[in-house]
Order: structure tokens, then sequence, then C-alpha cells
């Protein structure tokens, strides 16, 4: 189990995060279009996996939006926003603000939030993913991640950019 927090408060995540220079686990998730989505999607591309436990807050929306714009025109790299959201609900955040260099997945099939280590296995936001990232390269080594100190607080951009580049 790893550590994060909700303003302050503890909370458990059901493992760690994949480790640096491990073999990214495969996921499926699920695409606004309802199509289903692993890692082999995205093969021979650099991956940031931003993982947030919902779009419909403000913290995950800052995110997916910084993510975005930092991440254009970055050659051979994907940025995936992954949450719990369904489908639609993250295709209507995507569309309303125009991102549209981003990937939204959900969680909604798969194991994904176990596979990763970000379940939340406590706490008021118990069974959502808590923030993270992780950055895979295009042979799908992980070569950074960082679960995040508390949910409120948002991700090391420089660091996952730098991570790809």
């Amino acid at each position: 189990m790893a550590t994060t927090a909700l303003k302050g408060t503890p909370v458990q995540t059901n493992s760690e995060l994949p480790a640096p220079g491990s073999n990214a686990p495969d996921f499926l998730l699920v695409g606004v279009d309802l199509s289903e989505q692993t890692l082999g999607s995205f093969e021979g591309k650099k991956k940031i996996l931003t993982i947030n436990p919902s779009y419909d807050t403000p913290v995950c929306q800052a995110t997916a939006r910084a993510f975005n714009e930092r991440a254009a025109g970055l050659e051979d790299v994907v940025v995936l926003v992954i949450s719990p959201d369904l489908p639609f609900a993250q295709k209507r955040f995507c569309v309303a603000e125009g991102l549209e260099g981003v990937v939204p997945l959900s969680t909604f099939r798969g194991s994904f939030l176990d596979d990763y280590g970000v379940k939340m296995v406590d706490g008021a936001m118990k069974d959502l993913a808590a923030r993270a990232i992780v950055v895979v390269d295009e042979n799908n080594k992980v070569v950074h991640t960082e679960l995040v100190a508390d949910i409120v607080q948002e991700p090391d951009y420089d660091a996952a950019i730098a991570a790809v580049s």
C-alpha cells in the first residue's frame, strides 16, 4: 500500500505505482466512443498517464488543461487522461474545454486501478483513483511515476514532460 491524502487526511491505495524500469502493466480502458483501448493501442509512442479521481473536480480539470497545453507539439507523445468517470462525462468535459491534445479514457471496465496501484481503499473517495502520473516510454517501460502527496494538489508537470523529452 501507498499513502496519499485528501485535504491532509491520509488515504491508502491498494498497492504501489509500477516501479521505474519495470514493464508497464497492460490495461483495458474505455474511450469516449466506447472503444476498448489497451497499452498496445499506443504502440511506439511515449505515454503520459495522468490518473485522476474525476474530471468533475477543479484540480482534475486543471491537470487535463495543463497537460493538453504542455504536451502540445511533443513528437511521438500521447497524453492519456484517465479517471473512473464514464466516457460520456469525459467527452463532455474535453469538448467543452477544447481539449484536443489528450486522450480521455475511463476505468469503468477492467482492473486498471488495481493493476496500477491507484485505487483508494479508504477515506471519502474510497474506490476512486488517487491522483498520479505514470510515464511510459515507447517500449512500454515505466520511466517516471508520481503519486501526488495530496489529491487536492496538481502533479509535477515539469517532471512528467522531462521524462518524455
